[in-house]
């Protein structure tokens, strides 16, 4: 119970002071409040140092067994006796070539499905519960299944044989879930007053993709390019049933070509005494995409910039 108390001086004015009960509640649920705090702040740094210690433990790994390895004509001579002589010069030309293909039948499917899914079709219509739904499905999908996929429709059906464009096609498949959602939640995530605001200028829709929504979503549909990206450097088994095993210099698109993880695979659990070059080519696809994601984070900042005209 609270203490009534007369104030000196004033009249007879009554004041409510609180209780040393009250107080000591107060006081007790402070400390408790303080130990949550405290404990959740332990478990999420913990939680943090351990992700970066497992981090930390596979990125030295790496780097204690495969810098030495590397150098000049490890980038770019042949492969020799299986891997462990020699470079990797055809494997990342295969690499690049697989991921061009795979990119560029991604980026505009996954992107224009996103746009059709946030700017076109009503969130509650059954066309769009359909496709989101199979969207969703696709990206539940192990790799392996596209890898069979891949062989029996791009390799076989199509007449592709094992190929370059064969892995690409099939890891566009892999990576289109994740294209389409991180650009329709960039998409979703933009103020409704920009649409608005378009069409009270006049600007037909297409316009005001172009020049207004797109370019507002942009950062968030980099991270998923990105993410897409990664995923396709890093894929393996989807191509061992596609793209195959040559490790010759690929003259063409419908050339065999392996790729840079079907190579680390191979070093790693195929070729003895191999942990060594698989560790450097490991190490150089890791390298890679770190790279390849600065860069696009430094293209897209200074698109935005030229865009907004700041510096």
């Amino acid at each position: 119970m609270a203490g009534i108390s007369q104030k000196p001086g004033g009249g007879g004015e009554m004041t409510e002071t609180p209780s040393k009960s009250a107080m000591l509640s107060a006081s007790g649920f402070s400390r408790k409040r303080r130990f949550a705090d405290l404990a959740t702040g332990i478990v999420t740094g913990s939680a943090f140092l351990l992700t970066l210690g497992v981090l930390a433990w596979i990125v030295w790994d790496l780097v204690r067994m495969g810098l030495p390895q590397i150098s000049g004509e490890f980038l770019t001579g042949d492969v020799k006796e299986a891997g462990r002589s020699g470079g990797i010069g055809p494997v990342l030309a295969s690499t690049f070539l697989v991921l061009l293909c795979c990119m560029a039948a991604a980026v505009p499917l996954g992107l224009g499905c996103a746009i059709w899914l946030s700017e076109f079709v009503r969130k509650d219509s059954r066309w769009g519960r359909l496709v989101r739904a199979g969207v969703d499905l696709l990206a539940a999908v192990p790799s392996i299944v596209f890898g069979l996929f891949g062989m029996a429709f791009f390799c076989q059906v199509l007449g592709m044989g094992f190929s370059i464009l064969a892995g690409g096609l099939t890891l566009a498949c892999m990576i289109l879930p994740i294209l389409v959602r991180t650009a329709l939640s960039a998409l979703n995530a933009l103020p409704d007053h920009l649409r608005l605001s378009s069409a009270a200028l006049g600007m037909t829709r297409t316009a005001m993709l172009k020049k207004v929504l797109i370019p507002a979503a942009l950062p968030g549909i980099l991270v998923g390019v990105t993410l897409g990206v990664a995923r396709a450097l890093a894929e393996t088994a989807a191509l061992v049933f596609t793209s195959g095993y040559s490790t010759r210099w690929p003259s063409g698109l419908g050339d065999s070509g392996r790729a840079l993880s079907v190579h680390i695979y191979d070093l790693a659990m195929n070729i003895p005494n191999g942990s060594a070059r698989a560790s450097a080519s490991a190490l150089v696809l890791l390298l890679l995409i770190l790279a390849i994601s600065y860069l696009a984070s430094i293209l897209t900042d200074r698109w935005l910039q030229k865009q907004t005209g700041t510096k």
